[in-house]
């Protein structure tokens, strides 16, 4: 399967596509700011942030707990909004999206895997995943062969008809990675997605969404601070204190942060 290489930037933004070429850089964030509150209350999350990423490229942002890599996702995920900055995901400036577009935007754009697996409990492996490929734009038939086929490349073709709560850890966190590449978004976002399985297990999960980002050509930010996972990674982006860091983490063994890989600086 193969991304769409251009990004729409109009109101129905799964349905259009914008006549420019494809920029090299899948994220491209400047100057992030990042405030929660006002006042002597206030808490900057993160200061000054420089992160980009180029197209195809695999990316683990780690560092201690509180250190702001999950806020940082999140503004790049379009859920939250920067209290200044800019961000442009394939080009695409998202602050000058309004609010009712976002969704849209982050339907055809981003997949998300989660520390938990959020699958919805009523629905099967199969439906969980069809359920994601309808709202990027599949019909129901393409949407069930969508759903089998990916459920086959993460081993799970036996358990289509499953319910999450008759899988293990593993093969619901493998749902949850077949569910982020429904669809074929071209940038994939996964939080901690190991943080709840056994060394094993999630070896083996990240290594598979490795290989099925590959073969679906998918960007990948990856949010960790699991050393058993780090060389996975075409490149390892510290943040500490809201900021982006070089050399060692504090607090995050075996991370040696490489910000200048690969010709994309931070």
């Amino acid at each position: 399967m193969t991304q769409t290489p251009l990004i729409s930037t109009t109101k129905h933004l799964d349905h259009q596509v914008m006549t420019t070429p494809a920029p090299a850089l899948a994220i491209d964030a400047q100057r992030i700011i990042k405030r929660f509150g006002t006042g002597p209350l206030a808490f900057q999350a993160l200061t000054d942030v420089d992160f980009q990423v180029a197209r195809g490229e695999l990316v683990m942002l780690v560092g201690p707990s509180g250190s702001g890599k999950t806020t940082l996702l999140s503004i790049l995920g379009c859920v939250l909004r920067p209290t200044s900055g800019e961000v442009r995901l394939f080009g695409q400036d998202v602050a000058r999206l309004k609010d009712s577009d976002l969704p849209a935007f982050r339907s055809a754009v981003i997949g998300f895997v989660f520390q938990g697996h959020n699958l919805i409990a009523s629905l099967t492996a199969r439906d969980n995943i069809a359920m994601i490929s309808r709202l990027r734009g599949r019909s129901s038939r393409q949407a069930r062969a969508e759903a089998d086929d990916l459920l086959a490349q993460v081993g799970l073709a036996d358990k289509r008809k499953r319910r999450p709560n008759e899988l293990s850890g593993g093969q619901r966190q493998r749902v949850a990675i077949a569910r982020a590449l429904a669809g074929d978004p071209p940038l994939v976002f996964a939080d901690e997605p190991t943080a709840a399985l056994d060394a094993t297990t999630g070896h083996e999960v990240t290594q598979l969404l490795v290989e099925l980002a590959k073969v679906h050509s998918s960007t990948v930010v990856i949010v960790t601070h699991d050393n058993r996972i780090f060389h996975l990674a075409d490149r390892i982006v510290g943040i500490e204190d809201g900021r982006i860091v070089e050399g060692e983490i504090h607090g995050v063994s075996g991370a040696q942060t490489q910000v200048h890989q690969h010709g994309v600086h931070s």
